[in-house]
C-alpha cells in the first residue's frame, strides 16, 4: 500500500474517531443535562420502595364489653420478603370469636372491588388492594372500623435487598363498636340451631335492641379474610345457603303467628269484640273447598264456643277464618302493613321486604280474582304471604312494650340515650284495649291448656310467666314438612326480652320451635337471676 492510500485510511480513520466522540458527548450530555433529573428521579425510585401499612380495623364488642371480633396489629418492622408476599402491603388479620355463631350477624370483609372504589363514601378513601366490610355489621359500619393505612418507605440497593427503613407514618386505627348484641345468647342461639336449617332473632321489646340474631347452617368468616377461595366456592354452591341469613333475608308464611295481626285487624275495624263467640264445628266452607281447624284434622275434635282469648290462646282456626271474613283481606293488608310488615326493617342489614297480598296484588300478579279461601288462608297466616322471622319479632315486641313499633337497632345505647331510643319508636294506632286482650291471649296461649306447651309453668328459681304464640306453617317442600314457628316474650308484666324461633321442614310450631325458644329464655334468665 502506497504512502497516499495510508494517510486517506489515517484521515477517515480520525473521522470516524470524531464522530463517535461527538455522539458519546451527545449522548452524554443527554443523559446528564436534558433527562438528569428524570434518570436522577428513576433511580432513586428504584432505591427506595414505598410500602402501605394496614391500619387496625375497629373492634367489634358484645353489649357487655365481650370482643367478639379484634385485629391482628400489622407489624410494621415486616421484612422486606414478606412484605412482597403480599403486593407490597404490611397486612392485618381479622380474627372472629366463634365464627360460625356470630358470622350472619357480623358478616365479613373481602378486597375493594372497581364498584366499592367508585362508590366509596368513607372519609378516608379506599385504593386499590384494600378490604371493605361487605356484608353483616363489617359492611355497616366498614366507615367507622377502617381507619386509614399508613407507610412505610424503606431503602434497597440495586439488587433490591432492603438496607435500611428510612421512614413510617403510622396508620390511624378504626374505631370499635358496641354492639346490643349479647355474645352469649347468640351463641346458644345458634347451638340450638345447629344441624337445622332456621334463624333466632331476640330483642329488647322498649328500645328495639338486638339481642341475638342466629341463622343456620352458617359460614366462616375468616375464609373471606383469607381469601380461602375453595371453601368460598363450597359456600356458593351449597343448596342449603349458608350465606344467606335467614333472620333477614328468609320470606317463609307466618303461620298462625299472623293471627296476632288479624286479631288487631278485627277488633280495631270493630267486626268484633271480647264478647264476640263463633262456634269451633270442626270445619268451613268456601265454594267446594274444605277449611278446617287444626285441632279438629289431628284429634277428631272441636272446642264449642270461641271467644278472642281463647282463640289466641288454642290458635283455634275457624274463628280466625270468620273473623278474617268479616274483616276483609284490604283491612287486614292494611293492619299488617302498620305493624311493619311488608316493608325492609330498616336495621342496615341485607334484608327482605316479604309479601302481604291483596285483592289488587292477585290481580295484578296472577291475573285472577281474589276467592273467599284467599281470604281464609291470609287470616291465618298461609297462602301468598311471606313475612322475615326479624318483621315477626318485631311485631311481637309490639305487644310486649304496650303498642310501640321500634326501628330494630344494631348499637347498644346507654342509660342515658335509653329514653331518646325510645322515642324513635312509633306509637301505632291500636287501642289499650286491643292489646291488653292480645296480651292475655298469648299469656294463655303459654299457661296450661294452651299451644306453647313447652313454657308452661317456666321458671328460673322463681316462676316467669311467658306470653306466646306458636305458629306451623306449609313449607311446599319436598319433605312435606311444614316450618316450625314460635313468638314470645317474657317476663309478661314487665318484658326484659322478645324473641322468634324459626325452623324450617321442622314440624309442629309447639313441638320443635318451642323447647328451643324455652332453651333460650333459660340462658337469658340465668344470668339476669
Amino acid at each position: 500500500m502506497n504512502k497516499q492510500s495510508l494517510e486517506i485510511y489515517f484521515f477517515a480513520f480520525l473521522i470516524f474517531i470524531g464522530f463517535s466522540a461527538a455522539a458519546l458527548i451527545l449522548r452524554l450530555f443527554q443523559l446528564t443535562i436534558v433527562k438528569g433529573q428524570y434518570y436522577r428521579n428513576l433511580s432513586e425510585n428504584n432505591r427506595i420502595k414505598e410500602f402501605l401499612i394496614d391500619p387496625k380495623r375497629g373492634e367489634i364488642l358484645d353489649r357487655k364489653g365481650y370482643l367478639i371480633v379484634k385485629n391482628i396489629d400489622p407489624n410494621i418492622e415486616t421484612s422486606l420478603e414478606e412484605v412482597r408476599k403480599n403486593d407490597d402491603r404490611i397486612i392485618s388479620k381479622r380474627i372472629y370469636e366463634t365464627p360460625l355463631a356470630v358470622a350472619p350477624l357480623i358478616g365479613y370483609r373481602q378486597l375493594a372491588d372497581e364498584n366499592d372504589l367508585k362508590k366509596d363514601a368513607c372519609p378516608y378513601k379506599l385504593s386499590a388492594g384494600d378490604k371493605i366490610g361487605k356484608k353483616g355489621v363489617e359492611k355497616v359500619f366498614d366507615c367507622v372500623l377502617k381507619g386509614r393505612p399508613g407507610k412505610k418507605l424503606v431503602e434497597t440497593d440495586a439488587q433490591g435487598k432492603f438496607l435500611k427503613t428510612l421512614n413510617i407514618i403510622p396508620p390511624i386505627n378504626g374505631q370499635s363498636v358496641k354492639l346490643a348484641l349479647d355474645w352469649k345468647l347468640q351463641t346458644k342461639a345458634y347451638e340450638l340451631l345447629d344441624g337445622k336449617k332456621g334463624a333466632i332473632a331476640a330483642v329488647i321489646p322498649k328500645t328495639g335492641e338486638i339481642l341475638a340474631l342466629a341463622s343456620s347452617p352458617s359460614f366462616n368468616p375468616e375464609d373471606f379474610e383469607n381469601s380461602n377461595d375453595v371453601n368460598i366456592e363450597k359456600y356458593l354452591a351449597d343448596k342449603d345457603k349458608p350465606l344467606f341469613n335467614r333472620t333477614t333475608e328468609g320470606v317463609y308464611p307466618p303461620g298462625s303467628l299472623f293471627k296476632l295481626i288479624t286479631a288487631t285487624a278485627a277488633l280495631e275495624e270493630k267486626v268484633i269484640d271480647e264478647k264476640t263467640l263463633f262456634e269451633d264445628k270442626g270445619t268451613v266452607t268456601a265454594g267446594p273447598l274444605t277449611f278446617g281447624n287444626w285441632y279438629f284434622l289431628q284429634y277428631g275434635k272441636t272446642e264449642g264456643m270461641v271467644d278472642i282469648v281463647k282463640a289466641i290462646k288454642r290458635s283455634n282456626d275457624i274463628f280466625f277464618y270468620l273473623a278474617g271474613e268479616k274483616t276483609g283481606v284490604d283491612k287486614i293488608k292494611k293492619w299488617a302493613e302498620i305493624f311493619g310488615l311488608g316493608r325492609k326493617t330498616n336495621i342496615g342489614l341485607d334484608e327482605a321486604e316479604g309479601i302481604i297480598p291483596s285483592t289488587f296484588w292477585k290481580e295484578q300478579t296472577l291475573k285472577d280474582r281474589w276467592y273467599t279461601g284467599d281470604t281464609y288462608n291470609f287470616a291465618i297466616g298461609q297462602g301468598y304471604i311471606g313475612v322475615t322471622p326479624l318483621q315477626t319479632l318485631m311485631v311481637t315486641s309490639v305487644f310486649a312494650n304496650g303498642g310501640y313499633l321500634c326501628k330494630p337497632e344494631l348499637l347498644k345505647y346507654g342509660q342515658d340515650s335509653v329514653l331518646s331510643l325510645q322515642k324513635k319508636c312509633k306509637k301505632l294506632p291500636v287501642s289499650q284495649k286491643t292489646i291488653d286482650l292480645i296480651r292475655e291471649g298469648m299469656k294463655q296461649a303459654c299457661s296450661t291448656g294452651g299451644t306453647g306447651w313447652p313454657l308452661f309453668d317456666f321458671s328460673i328459681l322463681k316462676k316467669i310467666q311467658v306470653a306466646c304464640k306458636t305458629g306451623t306453617a306449609e313449607s311446599h317442600a319436598a319433605s312435606g314438612l311444614p316450618h316450625a314457628w314460635i313468638t314470645a316474650y317474657a317476663p309478661f308484666d314487665s318484658p326484659e326480652i322478645a324473641l322468634t324461633v324459626l325452623v324450617e321442614e321442622g314440624g309442629q310450631g309447639s313441638d320443635v320451635a318451642g323447647p328451643i325458644a324455652k332453651e333460650l329464655l333459660k340462658t337469658y334468665f340465668e344470668r339476669s337471676q
